[in-house]
């Protein structure tokens, strides 16, 4: 067996209490339209109506286990990096092979397949396509500035035409002299409007502008790496204002209804970058992660969306406004092109305490020699709906039978409280970052309102729990090495837009809904861990079906055993022949699109 990875800044191994699982959560009733505008004023005003709600959605029942965590330390940034000597180096990827970049090598494919970076550069390679047709092809489907815009427009905050022409221009030039840039060179992909872009504005999905195009001169780290890899950057992608629930609705911008069916939300807060790679419009694309924002959207719209170890990609050079538990991540429509984003980004900033990964990455499948334990905490599972339960227990059946894995049932105490914990965190956190808050939706006004009432004492309670959930998470990986701990993604099948017109245009406030979208994803932000989410299938909604997500969470920094894991999962979802994988309705053909663009001209 391999030697164990040494850490930095490793939790102490300790086991927690043995406590049953509760969820005995108060209810407080959804709101939408009109009355969210009211009640949003309300307890702007009434402090004994936010202390009441407070109270209600169970803030103060960290109270209750005093006794189990008042001799633990607070721990507030759950930030756990490797130490370099541990890391080993690969060598680089070799080009195609000559019978791989022929024009028709990537055009034709069954109904789950989505274009991958690797079928963008083959074709790029071949010649079949450039990344200019590919640009020509996407601007008519993302602008919100021309007539008759398309459905597809909505996803998109901002898009520059002539910057991303340009881009496919150099990009175009640069396969056509046999200097391509590597595996990104022209793929087409977007990012998420938290992150700045030299030129574009900022708003993080709000009416305010905190970086305006004119004089923000600032790209975040990430952006910087994949546009010196050469990735066509379309632009700027919608997002919940603020990040601050998981639907993706947005009043001020609009909302993208999820691709698969357009009874539901997407799922947020990366909503827009969710979207545009379940709807086939880039294969590749930037969210982030405080309260499973990027795997929420991901299993919501059937992709592949990763939210990596607390501090493995930089925010740098702007700040991380939610550093107690948030992350930057991919979203992708297959684990190849996930992995291929991942190595590109994870490259360490200079202020960065983790070593590079090796580059590029490859999706790795689990060898015989390796732990493939998976642990499954039954009671926190069985908070899903039975559907989903099914699908999910379905594949871990198969995993066993047919892959060689092995179960474990594993507990962790207060995982009820736990969640309580994270967003009381992350709302007070925001709370401190928003004094202003008048021009905002309605339902974050709530949650604002909500965040400023936590007294100090709970807040530290919070991170006092973080510190005995992270000690009995390293005693359990202590006890069982390599382990993947599996869960759904959501215990909620799907978000349905119940308010219609009034919904979308004033917001919604539907705190018992978000507890259960977040259900099982708050345990990797809370506690720094990675987390990876995989389509597993789909169950049936209004008007149709709705994807559902299956999650992989690992120890600190084993994101290359989560993607070799996922690369798993993804080849049972796809070769069973059971529909569990495929593309929405409305995917768009951009190839196919690309070659008739080239016909028309007579190329």
């Amino acid at each position: 067996m391999a030697q164990r990875q040494r850490f930095l800044n490793y939790p102490e191994p300790l086991k927690g209490p043995d406590v049953p699982y509760e969820n005995e959560r108060g209810s407080n009733p959804a709101i939408s339209g009109v009355f969210l505008m009211i009640a949003a004023n309300l307890m702007e005003w009434f402090r004994f109506l936010r202390e009441m709600i407070w109270h209600n959605t169970g803030f103060s029942s960290l109270r209750k286990i005093i006794p189990y965590i008042e001799e633990y330390e607070p721990w507030f940034e759950p930030q756990i990096a490797p130490l370099p000597e541990e890391v080993d180096k690969e060598p680089l990827q070799e080009e195609p092979h000559e019978e791989d970049t022929k024009p028709d090598a990537a055009v034709f494919y069954p109904e789950a397949k989505y274009y991958s970076v690797e079928d963008y550069r083959k074709l790029y390679l071949s010649g079949a396509i450039t990344p200019l047709d590919v640009a020509e092809a996407l601007l008519p489907l993302i602008r919100r500035d021309i007539q008759n815009a398309s459905e597809h427009s909505i996803a998109f905050f901002q898009v520059q035409t002539e910057r991303v022409l340009a881009s496919a221009r150099e990009s175009t030039l640069r396969y056509k002299e046999g200097r391509s840039l590597g595996p990104l060179d022209g793929v087409p992909t977007a990012v998420k409007d938290e992150y700045d872009m030299e030129g574009y504005s900022t708003t993080l999905g709000s009416p305010n502008v905190y970086a305006a195009s004119s004089t923000n001169k600032t790209t975040s780290w990430c952006v910087q790496q994949i546009e010196a890899a050469g990735a066509l950057i379309l632009g700027k992608l919608s997002m919940h204002e603020f990040g601050l629930d998981t639907t993706g609705n947005n009043p001020h911008y609009g909302t993208p209804r999820n691709p698969h069916n357009s009874n539901y939300y997407t799922g947020g807060s990366s909503s827009g970058t969710a979207y545009a790679v379940a709807a086939g419009l880039i294969p590749i694309g930037l969210g982030s992660d405080g309260g499973g924002s990027i795997r929420i959207p991901s299993s919501l719209c059937g992709v592949y969306g990763l939210k990596p170890t607390h501090g493995r990609l930089s925010f740098r050079p702007g700040p991380n406004h939610c550093v107690t538990c948030a992350c930057l991540g991919p979203i992708a429509a297959d684990m190849s092109s996930l992995a291929a984003l991942f190595s590109v980004i994870s490259t360490p900033h200079a202020s960065s305490p983790f070593p590079p990964l090796p580059s590029p990455l490859k999706i790795q499948l689990p060898s015989p020699d390796d732990a493939k334990v998976l642990g499954i905490p039954q009671a926190w599972v069985s908070q899903a709906t039975p559907a989903i339960q099914t699908l999910v227990n379905t594949l871990i059946r198969t995993l066993v039978s047919k892959h060689g894995y092995t179960t474990v049932p594993i507990n962790i105490p207060f995982l009820q409280e736990g969640q309580i914990a994270h967003a009381m965190t992350v709302l007070t956190d925001a709370a401190t970052l928003l004094p202003e808050y008048k021009n905002l939706t309605y339902a974050n006004r709530i949650l604002l309102a909500l965040g400023r009432t936590t007294p100090a004492t709970d807040y530290m309670l919070a991170q006092k729990l973080r510190r005995l959930l992270m000690q009995h998470l390293a005693w359990l990986w202590q006890q069982h090495p390599g382990m993947i701990i599996i869960t759904p993604t959501t215990a909620c099948e799907g978000w349905e837009i119940r308010g219609g017109k009034g919904e979308l245009k004033y917001g919604l406030n539907d705190g018992d809904r978000t507890m259960q979208s977040m259900e099982f994803v708050w345990l990797g932000n809370f506690c720094g861990l990675p987390s990876l989410s995989c389509p597993v299938g789909f169950v049936q909604g209004k008007g149709g079906e709705v994807p559902v997500g299956v999650m992989a969470t690992g120890e600190w920094c084993s994101e290359r055993e989560l993607m070799g894991f996922g690369g798993v999962v993804e080849g049972l979802v796809r070769g069973e022949g059971e529909g569990r994988m495929r593309r929405p309705g409305g995917w768009v053909d951009v190839v196919g699109r690309a070659r008739g663009l080239r016909v028309s001209r007579g190329e």
